[in-house]
């Protein structure tokens, strides 16, 4: 089996802490501050009274990166000292867990364009500046990849781009320019994919169109899309066969990836789903993953016990066994 690359997801403007967790607290002046640890030492990234306007915070939720991206480039010195460290703890966090690129994305700051582009090229350089392992530039937008693609100076080795899909496949052009590696996405020209062979068929299309520009497909990533297993029993089921074609097709050179804890979305105990769901993707062919590196572990996956009950009411669900996952729930409730 060759090596599970891993894409530390983690550094997104998505992540959202509960105003009411943890991770958000008070610091020693009174301040509400989204707590973290580095170092051995308890520290604070204070929440500016202009993330208080937010929705998400209105709902109860601090998006921490949203708020480090928003200090480091609109805050005072203070501010931005406190971003740049918060962004370099979750560096050395995620290179320590063995993450091969840092998955970057930044859509959520703003619905203007000219501060998403700002806020990517902002982060592009600090985590050049920290981290040792290259960027994955992550986007829905081509011109927000190029942004983060042309201030990455190559020093960590080449970056991927997350992601191309048939609607926009202008975004191969970016993968000639910037000698980049790419994730290719299972979705179609009009929407996502409803079963395993509209999956393969359209990941069929968008690798042909890959060979006109002469990519390695030891550069490619394949992603047939995972959907939460919550919506629709037949989710995993049509993740697993898709990956077991795409892998027949396409030989072991190529690499077949994803966005893997989306399969455990609304679940409780979503680690266990996961770590399950990846178990098996990896016997069908899966090799890489858009994953957080420090809850999901490839070693110690690869030992799961198939015969112990929490692997079988997990698996059950992912194979289609348990409709609306009530099973899975009365399992977790009944612990």
């Amino acid at each position: 089996m060759k090596r599970f690359t891993v894409i530390g997801e983690n550094i997104h403007a998505t992540r959202v802490l509960r105003l009411n967790g943890k991770r958000v607290s008070d610091n020693n002046e009174g301040v509400q501050s989204v707590k973290y640890y580095s170092d051995g030492e308890t520290k604070f990234m204070t929440i500016p009274d202009e993330m208080k306007k937010t929705q998400p915070y209105q709902q109860g939720q601090a998006k921490h990166f949203m708020i480090a991206i928003w200090k480091g480039l609109f805050g005072d010195s203070a501010d931005q000292d406190e971003s740049v460290d918060y962004i370099k703890n979750e560096i050395k966090r995620q290179e320590a867990s063995g993450a091969n690129f840092l998955d970057l994305n930044v859509d959520e700051m703003s619905h203007k364009l000219d501060i998403q582009i700002k806020s990517m090229k902002w982060l592009v350089s600090v985590v050049e500046e920290y981290s040792s392992v290259p960027p994955s530039i992550d986007s829905s937008n081509s011109e927000i990849i190029q942004s983060g693609l042309s201030q990455y100076s190559g020093k960590q080795g080449r970056p991927m781009i997350n992601s191309i899909a048939l609607e926009r496949v202008e975004t191969f052009d970016l993968v000639r320019e910037f000698n980049a590696s790419a994730i290719l996405t299972g979705a179609s020209e009009d929407g996502m994919p409803s079963n395993s062979d509209e999956r393969v068929i359209n990941i069929n299309k968008i690798v042909d169109i890959s060979k006109k520009y002469d990519i390695n497909f030891s550069d490619i990533h394949l992603d047939p899309l995972v959907f939460p297993i919550s919506v629709s029993p037949e989710y995993g089921v049509h993740f697993f066969d898709a990956v077991e074609k795409i892998r027949e097709l396409f030989g072991d050179e190529i690499n077949i990836s994803g966005g893997l804890s989306n399969v455990s979305f609304g679940l409780p105990r979503r680690k266990l789903v996961n770590d399950v769901f990846i178990y098996i993707c990896l016997q069908r062919g899966l090799d890489s993953g858009i994953i957080d590196p420090l809850q999901l572990k490839i070693d110690d996956i690869l030992l799961m016990d198939e015969d112990s009950d929490d692997f079988k009411i997990a698996e059950n669900m992912l194979m289609g066994r348990d409709d609306f996952c009530m099973n899975y729930i009365k399992y977790c409730r009944e612990g």
